[in-house]
């Protein structure tokens, strides 16, 4: 805390105004934060999707069967969170492609994040009889976060899956730890969140970066 002061009294003194030093601050925590801790998010990503989902909506236009930028299209929609859109390229595409456990994952999720749990969680059993390591088995996971309001033991049982397939994985152990806090089985929660930190300490330096937002989320728990 005392250096962060120091260093905001220098760019003060440096610039000689207090919001333009404060400013520039957040700028070097942020620039520090994308190399090397990863827990902010890209600023500038949003821009980037919005660009590529243009691009993919003109050659739909021009082509509107081309099932490979609906999937493109979909894919970036599901990550700017836009889940009503992004279904109807994936259910489009579906037939074309039946035997894609990725998209069967990703109608499951759609339908998940719009509160259809029972048809999101059909789509995402079928993902997992294709591939049971679909997508990395993140299928897994947000079932168990999706069962977690309404059915957290089946929700305990899905993550604990996630949990065998990456044995590495600290965001596994966390969210293992949240369900067990939400069972009430604070012994297993608290070993959980031990578990996370055990395996983050335990990474490799190159592989902390991905993992260091679910380390430090543990350790507040």
């Amino acid at each position: 805390m005392l250096g962060k002061l120091f260093i905001f009294a220098l760019l003060w003194r440096l610039v000689g105004n207090p919001f333009l030093a404060l400013l520039i601050l957040l700028v070097i925590f942020y620039l520090l934060d994308r190399r090397y801790v990863g827990i902010l998010p890209n600023i500038w990503r949003p821009f980037q999707l919005k660009r590529k989902a243009t691009r993919l909506r003109v050659d739909l236009h021009a082509n509107p069967h081309n099932t490979s930028a609906k999937l493109d299209l979909a894919r970036i929609l599901i990550e700017r969170k836009k889940y009503q859109e992004a279904l109807p390229y994936l259910e489009q595409s579906l037939p074309i492609i039946a035997d894609s456990a990725d998209v069967h994952y990703e109608i499951g999720l759609c339908l998940l994040k719009l509160g259809r749990i029972a048809e999101g969680e059909r789509y995402m059993l079928q993902a997992i009889e294709l591939n049971p390591r679909v997508k990395y088995g993140e299928a897994f996971l947000r079932l168990g976060e999706a069962l977690a309001p309404h059915a957290p033991e089946r929700a305990a049982q899905f993550i604990e899956h996630f949990r065998d397939l990456h044995s590495s994985s600290v965001e596994a152990y966390y969210r293992l730890g949240q369900l067990y806090q939400q069972l009430g089985r604070q012994d297993d929660a608290k070993r959980a969140y031990r578990e996370a930190l055990d395996i983050y300490r335990g990474l490799p330096r190159y592989s902390r970066r991905q993992q260091r937002r679910w380390a430090w989320l543990a350790r507040l728990k």
